[in-house]
This record gives structure tokens, C-alpha cells and sequence, in this order.
């Protein structure tokens, strides 16, 4: 599969990180599902000083898989075993008052406890989970130029489950304004110890593909107190970016 070609115009350019950077992840073979919602669904899921983010008139919220790698600490080394996880992330997409956007967390689902505390103490809603990269019956495909991919969660002592599954497509790029929308986020809006902060990432255009959707059995995004109905209206993929974190700051602070 061809890289999809990227028009310099839609994508906005990296922002600089604040120094120093606080740690570096790749996020590999993701999987975009976005249904819209009324502006009044999302706003009361957000921290406070922060509005949703509209696209088209609405908000959107986000059903979201990929595989994290090589996470590490600084500009240090990826950490061992507990730097490699699936997530699964149920999120909103966020305005601060100074205008800059991100995204709001309701839900991220991983396998690694240790990771999944440590996040916890900082405030993101992790979710220590089952997860894989194969849905229970979705087949290995028998061409290895096949990138169908989907995700699973089994939250323990019979919490929500998902399982959803996308075939991308074969040439073209996604640079659409809404597919842009969604994606080139550079941070996150998170509620800490009675204060909304502002998280910022930086990373590279994602090489996006629209994709088909094959599979879709979700509960995650019920479960964040939001329902959707029918199949979500943006189907991407992407075979990845790397990424990395710089200082929090908090809301109204530079």
C-alpha cells in the first residue's frame, strides 16, 4: 500500500513542545470511528474552561484503537515490556478559552495494570482491560498486502466489551477538513486535583486512508454516557505517527 499523498494546506503545522519533553510513544495501526453528537451531549463531559470542540455544527466523539510502542521517559529509552500496550480510547474533541484545541478523555482501556495506575494517579481515565489486536472470528488475513486490523476490550468483572474491526482502503489520502478535524490534535484537556490542565503532544501529519467498517460490536462509548445510533460516519485508518509529550500546563497559565 502507498503512502497517501499529503497536501501541505489542510494539516497545520507541529507545535513547538515546552521544554522538557516528558515522554515519547509510537502509535501504530490505528483505527478512527467517529459518530456526531449534539453540542449538549458533550459539553458536560468536559472539564471545566473548556468548550466542544464543532465540526459542521456538531461535536464528535471518538471510538479509537492502536497499538502503543516503544513509550519511553524524556528523550530516554523505550522502557521495557511496560512500554508496549494496546489502547482502546473513547474521546471528545476540546477548545480552551485561549482558543487552543485537544481532546478529552472519557475512557482508555489497556492491558498493562502498572500503566494503567500510573495514569490513573495523574488523573486519565484508564481502564485496566483485555485487549488485542484481533477481534474473537475476525480471520488473519490471508494476504499479507491485507491491513484489515480491529481491536477487542474485555473490561474485568463483566464490564463493557468491544470489538470492532476496518478494511482500509487501497490508494488515497484523507485530508478532508473533517478527517483533519479529528485527527491533528496536540493535546489534552484532563481534569487533576480540582485544576484543568492542558497536556501538549506534538507528532507529524498522520498518513490517513478511509477505511470500510466490518465489524462493529461496541459498549465503551455507551458506557462513557453517550449514545450513538447507527454506524459512525468516519471510517480511517492509519498505519501510525510518532509522538511526544511536553510539560502540562494549567488552564489559563502559559
Amino acid at each position: 500500500m502507498a503512502e497517501p499523498p499529503h497536501a501541505p494546506g489542510p494539516w497545520p503545522e507541529p507545535p513547538e513542545l515546552p521544554r522538557p519533553v516528558i515522554m515519547h510513544q509510537r502509535w501504530l495501526d490505528a483505527v478512527f470511528l467517529h459518530w456526531r453528537i449534539p453540542e449538549a451531549v458533550a459539553a458536560p463531559l468536559l472539564p471545566p474552561g473548556v468548550v466542544p470542540d464543532l465540526f459542521d455544527g456538531s461535536a464528535w466523539v471518538g471510538l479509537i484503537g492502536f497499538r502503543l510502542r516503544a513509550a519511553g521517559l524524556g528523550n530516554g529509552p523505550p522502557v521495557p515490556y511496560f512500554g508496549d500496550f494496546n489502547e482502546i480510547n473513547v474521546r471528545l474533541y476540546s477548545r480552551g478559552p485561549d482558543g487552543t484545541r485537544g481532546v478529552v478523555f472519557l475512557s482508555l482501556d489497556a492491558s498493562r495494570l502498572a500503566a494503567v495506575l500510573a495514569a490513573r494517579a495523574a488523573g486519565i481515565p484508564y481502564v485496566w482491560s483485555r485487549t488485542s489486536v484481533r477481534p474473537p472470528g475476525f480471520p488473519v488475513p490471508a494476504d499479507p498486502s491485507d491491513r484489515s486490523i480491529g481491536y477487542s476490550v474485555r473490561r474485568f468483572r463483566g464490564g463493557a466489551r468491544s470489538d470492532f474491526a476496518v478494511s482500509p482502503g487501497p490508494d488515497g489520502g484523507a485530508t478532508d477538513p473533517l478527517s483533519v478535524h479529528l485527527t491533528a490534535r496536540f493535546g489534552l484537556h484532563t481534569r487533576f486535583r480540582g485544576r484543568t490542565l492542558y497536556i501538549p503532544n506534538t507528532h507529524g501529519p498522520w498518513p490517513l486512508y478511509r477505511a470500510r467498517l466490518i465489524l462493529l460490536d461496541d459498549e465503551l462509548v455507551g458506557a462513557a454516557g453517550i449514545t450513538v445510533l447507527g454506524p459512525p460516519e468516519s471510517v480511517l485508518f492509519s498505519p501510525g505517527v510518532r509522538t511526544q509529550f511536553g510539560r502540562p500546563r494549567v488552564l489559563g497559565h502559559p
